[in-house]
């Protein structure tokens, strides 16, 4: 489809990192960009890129319904992220709130493509080597947030199926990049302290996606007309390793590489132990060790975005290296060095 000065586009999540930079992008491009958010009076940033601003969150279906009307196209980024907590605080946002969402863009008759934002993180906690979308989702998931965004995924592609929703769904991976507030600080935070450690040798990949990178793939999937009903992997070009992701880090941000590791096995032992007594004292912080950390510091998280470049045209044009170089900048600039 080709948008027009007539399209209105909502963006959910859009004070987070995906959301901001998509709303940015669009809003650069000319096009009229709406975004549901808690707290206007706190959204500077949208506010002077020109974002028409809906108070609401995914837990008010009354803003949901003033946040959709009118829309032409819905960029649904928001969901409650974490690894602990109960599910069901998850599942209240990340289920109950989008079932809410669809029916109310379902509602209007000007609805031409909606596009999920998803998560690798759908799949089996195992390792990965070059896993595609023929690979089933896991039922289970690790823990709330990995639980219910299957089961939010799993919704829009019923709604795909019998409500012939225009929708694509995108499955990212670790998203890092300018205004990360929440891994790359906590990452930055540990490495200054000393107290990082490797989970094994450090030379599993992780599943590193670049935020400019997501954007494009989001363009593409509101430009693309056959790509409706489909499901896309999506990450960097490049796959890098724990050691390169955390050394490049270290070296642009001028902090010691760490050099320390802990055996995986035992790392998998202590998570267990720990997550283990942190329910049992019903702790509402998580565990140093987890079995979401142990997925995002010790598992080989390789995916395939073959699927994504044949038929979505997906070619992310940022590399590693340029990416994390542009992140630490930002890191400096708000003072997290």
């Amino acid at each position: 489809m080709t948008l027009n000065d007539s399209d209105l586009i909502l963006v959910t999540g859009a004070t987070g990192l995906v959301g901001s930079h998509f709303a940015e992008q669009m809003r650069k491009r000319g096009y009229r960009v709406r975004a549901l958010v808690r707290k206007p009076s706190q959204c500077t940033d949208l506010v002077s890129w020109g974002v028409d601003l809906v108070e609401g969150d995914m837990t008010n279906r009354d803003s949901l319904r003033r946040a959709s009307s009118g829309v032409t196209v819905v960029v649904h980024c928001a969901a409650k992220v974490g690894d602990w907590g109960p599910t069901e605080a998850y599942r209240s946002v990340n289920v109950d709130g989008l079932r809410d969402l669809l029916e109310a863009v379902e509602a209007q008759t000007t609805l031409k493509r909606f596009v999920h934002v998803s998560s690798l993180g759908v799949y089996p906690a195992r390792d990965h080597y070059g896993t595609d979308e023929f690979e089933p989702v896991s039922t289970t998931g690790i823990d709330g947030y990995t639980l219910t965004k299957v089961e939010a995924e799993n919704l829009v592609r019923e709604h795909i199926r019998e409500r012939q929703l225009p929708a694509v769904v995108l499955r990212p991976g670790f998203i890092y990049g300018p205004r990360d507030q929440t891994i790359i600080p906590k990452v930055l935070a540990r490495l200054k302290s000393g107290g990082f450690k490797f989970l094994g040798t450090g030379q599993q990949l992780l599943n590193n996606t670049y935020v400019g990178n997501l954007v494009e793939a989001i363009f593409l999937a509101i430009e693309k007309d056959d790509v409706v009903g489909e499901v896309f992997n999506i990450t960097d070009d490049r796959l890098v390793s724990r050691r390169e992701f955390i050394g490049t880090l270290c070296d642009n941000a001028g902090i010691p590489v760490p050099n320390k590791s802990v055996p995986l096995p035992v790392a998998k032992t202590l998570a267990n132990l720990m997550e283990g007594l942190y329910r049992l004292l019903g702790k509402q912080e998580a565990p140093l060790l987890s079995s979401a950390r142990i997925k995002f510091l010790g598992l080989n998280l390789d995916y395939s975005i073959d699927k994504a470049r044949r038929i979505l045209g997906y070619t992310p044009s940022t590399d590693f290296t340029d990416a994390m170089r542009t992140t630490v900048s930002w890191c400096r600039d708000v003072g997290l060095l």
